[in-house]
């Protein structure tokens, strides 16, 4: 096995098991997730797990983190105090996602995203939505974008939550400085300020027109933020479900804030000339440029390009490798538990092969929203379809995982159901 290989493989057993791949003893490779579905799994993660060891240190004892939940506040006042937005953002998910798992006594879930941060925040799915939007369409940024996706489903399957805990996010604030900060709270992340308003005039110095259609495109855009905020739970989802329902949902809400800013947005760039429009574009690599002056010298980080680099390449194909089937076997064996479900739920033969499409359908998301890498397009209006197309693949998924699940469920007793629904919290314990 080459280095590039080892490394990718290395990478891709690191982020399995932060993210909890389903297990199945006679998995083909090739089929079903496999090996191929793992490497490109591992391939959209593996400059996240550089930042993983910085996140970290800001989820434990961080100041930021304390003062910011402290007021209920998951933006925090002292935002810009930070060099890096993704280490604030992981510490604020950390901090609010496990303060009602196991009573806050968890240093970390097994549910986070590779980068630190959380996209189960007690019932609330996604709670930076409107902010990854902005970044994605208008600074070309889907670096928290792309941590969406299997990992998602699965905790929405196998809830990492027990209902009580659920249960301290919806209910009503009962005494100050409360710890579990409210759904609510949680769902306002995703108002960051909206459009950044100021830098794009700084950029482009509009003329009154191109003033004028760029306020209706933050009008627009404020307004595509309050539609995601509309699907904010109001309930604790209760069941597995529920939880794919909430992503419904909150995916749906997303793709229909896309649509709401596509035509403002064509508008307001139809009016600028050929300098505007490069100045605008530049402001996506100016971003990049200065995430990229904040970050320190890692080999860590040069290796996991290497190894990204490599698993991307056309001839790239570990199904023929030995170590990478045993890996691979190992893991997705410890992961999913079909066993624990087919034992405690005593299923019978009908109930096992709908349990077996269930796990086949859920392993098959990995693949499908994994692919390697493309350089974003050069403007906003060009991202935007692309950002969408993500979204409405992902929205695919979870419609697909869904209708397994009922199939799966349409047969089973209430005790049946409600010994599935238990596995969760057992799993997260």
């Amino acid at each position: 096995m080459s280095g590039r290989m080892g490394l990718a493989l290395a990478g891709a057993t690191l982020v399995i098991a932060a993210v909890l791949l389903p297990s199945k003893a006679e998995a083909q490779f090739g089929l079903r997730g496999g090996p191929v579905g793992v490497a490109r799994f591992a391939v959209g993660h593996m400059l996240g797990l550089s930042r993983l060891r910085h996140s970290r240190m800001a989820v434990r004892g961080s100041r930021y983190r304390s003062a910011a939940l402290r007021s209920q506040d998951l933006r925090g006042a002292e935002r810009g105090q930070l060099s890096n937005p993704y280490v604030l953002r992981a510490a604020l998910t950390a901090q609010a996602a496990l303060s009602g798992w196991h009573g806050g006594r968890r240093p970390q879930g097994w549910w986070r995203h590779p980068d630190g941060s959380y996209g189960w925040v007690g019932p609330v799915f996604w709670p930076f939505a409107h902010d990854d939007l902005t970044t994605a369409i208008m600074f070309g940024d889907t670096t928290s974008l792309s941590f969406y996706g299997y990992g998602d489903i699965y905790a929405a399957i196998f809830s990492p939550y027990a209902a009580t805990e659920l249960a301290a996010y919806t209910a009503p604030q009962s005494r100050r400085g409360r710890r579990v900060p409210t759904a609510e709270t949680l769902c306002e992340a995703s108002d960051t300020g909206g459009l950044p308003v100021d830098r794009i005039a700084a950029a482009v110095t509009p003329n009154e027109p191109q003033r004028t259609a760029l306020d209706e495109l933050a009008s627009a855009w404020n307004a595509s933020r309050d539609a995601i905020h509309t699907a904010c739970p109001e309930q604790a989802p209760a069941t597995a479900s529920e939880r794919l329902g909430l992503m419904r949902e909150r995916l749906e809400a997303m793709i229909k804030a896309i649509d709401a800013i596509e035509a403002p947005l064509a508008k307001f760039t139809g009016l600028l000339n050929d300098d505007q429009k490069a100045r605008l574009n530049a402001l996506a690599s100016d971003r990049r440029a200065a995430l990229a002056s904040h970050q320190p010298k890692d080999s860590q980080k040069d290796a996991a390009r290497d190894a990204q680099a490599a698993a991307c390449r056309p001839d790239y194909d570990p199904r023929y490798d030995e170590k990478a089937q045993r890996q691979y076997e190992q893991l997705v064996q410890q992961q999913w538990p079909a066993n624990d479900i087919a034992s405690t739920l005593h299923l019978d033969e009908v109930a096992r092969a709908r349990l077996e499409v269930l796990q086949d359908t859920t392993l098959r998301t990995m693949q499908t929203l994994s692919a390697c890498p493309t350089e974003p397009a050069a403007t906003p209006q060009a991202r935007l379809p692309a950002v969408k197309a993500r979204l409405q693949t992902m929205l695919q998924a979870v419609g697909d995982v869904t209708d397994a699940l009922d199939d799966f469920q349409a047969d089973l007793s209430d005790e049946q159901k409600a010994g599935f629904e238990a596995i969760g919290p057992k799993r997260g314990a």
